[in-house]
């Protein structure tokens, strides 16, 4: 499955005024929005958005319904977060994953 183009596009649209340095990147069949070369949040190949988040604050923003731990190759990946499609169909909510997204990215050291 392709990643959804119009997720990308809202993603875009509320990332651009505020993060002009923003890098878009193809990565693991979805495309995913960088900061200082972190990955902070993806529309996924697999529907929905994919966010980076605190480790420390990963597991209480999971719902085990429309948020679910990031699972890859098999293995959980601490910090990362699946969020439903129907979570973010709201641009609010939508703006709200991304910064928290963005916010991580930040606080990590620039590649």
């Amino acid at each position: 499955m392709a990643y959804d183009e119009e997720l990308a596009e809202r993603i875009r649209d509320l990332l651009g005024p505020v993060l002009p340095e923003t890098v878009e990147k193809k990565m693991f069949g979805g495309l995913a929005f960088l900061v200082g070369g972190n990955m902070a949040v993806a529309a996924s190949g697999k529907g929905g958005l994919m966010v980076r988040v605190d480790p420390d604050q990963a597991e209480g923003l999971v719902d085990g319904k429309q948020v679910a731990p990031m699972v890859m190759g098999g293995r959980p990946m601490r910090n990362w977060l699946r969020v439903d499609s129907a979570l973010v169909a709201d641009d609010d909510v939508l703006e709200q994953w991304i910064q928290r997204g963005v916010a991580y990215a930040r606080s990590l050291p620039p590649k």
